[in-house]
Formats: C-alpha cells, structure tokens, sequence
C-alpha cells in the first residue's frame, strides 16, 4: 500500500469537506464578480495545479462567456513586466502555495489592485497571505509527490466558484452529489489499463474541451510515476503532425466524457484502432468499445473529475507493476520551489 493510493482514496471525503466549508466566501465572490465583472482573468499554476487551472478557465470560457489567460510567471519574476489592469481577476491554484514563481506574481498584483483569488491546500501559506480572498482545499496533509487528493480539490474548487458565479442551480446541485460520485468511481476496475500499458515506453493522451486538462494530468503522472513518455493533445490537435507517429501498436489513451465532443472522440478512437492503434477508450460503460469504465458524474461538465479519480488508482497499480515507487518519484520533491 502506497500513500498515493492512500491520498487517491481520501479523495471523496476531502470534496465532501470541501463543500461543506465556504459556502458564504463563494457566493459571496460570485456576486462580487457580477457586480463588478472583470476586465481580465489570469491563471497563475504549475504543474499538476495548472491542469486544474486549464480545467476552470475552460468552464469559465464555456459557461460564463469570460476570456481567461493563463499567465506565463517569468513575465512578473523575470521580465517585470507592467501588467497590471484595473479590474483583474488572478486566480491562483497551488497545493503547498510557497513557491515562488507563484508568489512573487500574486503580492506584486494585489499590490496594483487587482482581485486576487487563491485556491491552496495551506491556507497558512505564503500564497494565501499574498491573496485577497482564500479558498482552502480541505485535503487534508499530502505526502506523496505525486498529487491526487489535492488536484481533484483543486477542480472542485474551481467549478464551485464558477457555479457561484453563473448561478447555476443544476450545477450547483451536481456539486453536491459529487463525492458520492467519486466514490463509486475510485472503485471502477480499470485494471485493463494496467495490463495494456505494462510494457510501453511513450504514448499520446487525447481529450478535449475540460477533458485536455484530465489529458495533461493523466500524462504528468505517467511520466513521473511510471517512466513513460506521454503526451497529451487536443483530439482536433493530435491529426496536425503527431498522428505521423501512431503506426500499429502505438498506445493511446482516449478520455471521453458526456459533452458535444464525445461523439468526435469515440469516432476517432474507432478510426485509430482501424489503423491498427492499441486504443484505452475511457468513456461511460454504455459506449461500444469501452477498456476503462467512466463513472458519470452528477452533472455532465463533472464527468472530468470521475475520471481522474478512476485514473489514480490504475496509475499507482501500474508504478508499482513497473517497479517504480510512487510516493517518491526520482529526481523529485513534493514541493517545487522555482522563479
């Protein structure tokens, strides 16, 4: 037993924590972001945090018609950059909040007006005093390098400030039904994948929509926990160059959640598999041809979060099956301190 799986496991009771905490700071940042409507968003993140920040600004893009940018650090740390805007929005996702590169960012724009939003595992953290408004993750401590618990508290987060802002009934209710949800899912046998990813060495990991943020974190942990080389791309993207290495056998990983680009995703793991790719199609069990069993969430747009909670488990099976120890991954440490 691995603090991976351990942490992968407690995932449903720190969302249920979660939302059980805060419910005046959300709706009191929702209505704040009606009433004064910002006239830029920024997503501050590294790492696994930046798929969770890829995943909200999607969610704010799609539901709430907002531009959001994901904010390159360097520009603040080592170009200091002028970027300051009155009515910005920065919000920042980390789960230790002490790096600097995150850090330095968030006190030079509340500094310069700006509303700052830290979602954090510490709310005693660096990151968190440097914020205006803080929502903690109620994770719970985290000792694997390797995040889960946090990451999947990062996306609730996240899709609660936007159900906050948008007002969104049904959302806001799937919210509530969402650690049942996890539970279930952290349960599915997705011991399929394990055995057809035993022996790669490289493969591409393929979602759109909130689903590439699901994508770039599948990849992550592959990578750092099980020494493959895995890529993640947009299904639109994957055609535009990369499909030149997918010959027979080539392993692909299709995440496929309800939503409008569910049926793309199925038709072209249907296509890869005629062109004689190994295809692991996660998608809900009612789909032909599914290898991983997506357990639906509440709400359709939460699919995401099921999925990735099924992942974990298989991708800590699968460390362990490759003689790797995911807890501490080589060359690695829990928190990353950079500029």
């Amino acid at each position: 037993m691995t603090r991976m799986l351990d942490e992968a496991r407690e995932a449903p009771a720190a969302v249920a924590r979660l939302l059980e905490s805060g419910d005046g700071d959300y709706r009191d940042l929702g209505a704040f972001l009606r009433s004064h409507p910002p006239t830029e968003i920024l997503t501050l993140a590294r790492g696994s945090s930046d798929h969770a920040a890829q995943h909200t600004a999607y969610l704010v893009m799609a539901r709430l018609g907002r531009l959001v940018t994901s904010l390159p650090m360097s520009l603040v740390t080592l170009h200091h950059a002028n970027l300051a805007r009155p009515g910005l929005l920065v919000l920042a996702f980390s789960q230790s909040g002490q790096s600097p590169d995150l850090v330095d960012p968030m006190r030079y724009f509340t500094q310069n007006g700006a509303t700052t939003v830290a979602l954090v595992n510490d709310p005693g953290s660096p990151l968190a005093r440097e914020a205006t408004r803080v929502f903690p993750l109620c994770a719970g401590e985290e000792q694997s390098v390797a995040a889960t618990k946090s990451f999947i508290g990062q996306l609730v987060a996240g899709a609660r400030i936007v159900a906050a802002w948008g007002q969104d009934p049904a959302f806001e209710e799937g919210l509530t039904q969402l650690p049942g949800a996890l539970e279930r899912a952290v349960r599915a046998d997705w011991s399929m994948g394990v055995d057809a990813l035993m022996g790669v060495d490289r493969l591409f990991i393929l979602g759109r929509g909130t689903g590439l943020a699901i994508a770039q974190e599948a990849a992550l942990k592959l990578e750092e926990t099980c020494g493959i080389q895995a890529s993640a791309f947009s299904g639109a993207e994957v055609r535009h160059g990369p499909m030149a290495m997918v010959d027979a056998g080539f392993p692909l990983l299709v995440f496929a959640p309800r939503g409008p680009a569910q049926a793309g995703l199925i038709a072209q793991a249907q296509d890869l598999k005629a062109q004689g790719a190994r295809v692991l199609l996660a998608a809900p069990p009612e789909v032909p041809g599914v290898a991983l069993p997506l357990i639906p969430g509440p709400h359709p747009e939460l699919d995401t979060v099921t999925a990735i909670q099924s992942f974990y488990p298989m991708v800590e099976a699968l460390s362990r099956r490759r003689g790797y120890d995911p807890d501490h991954p080589p060359h690695l440490s829990k928190v990353t301190k950079t500029r």
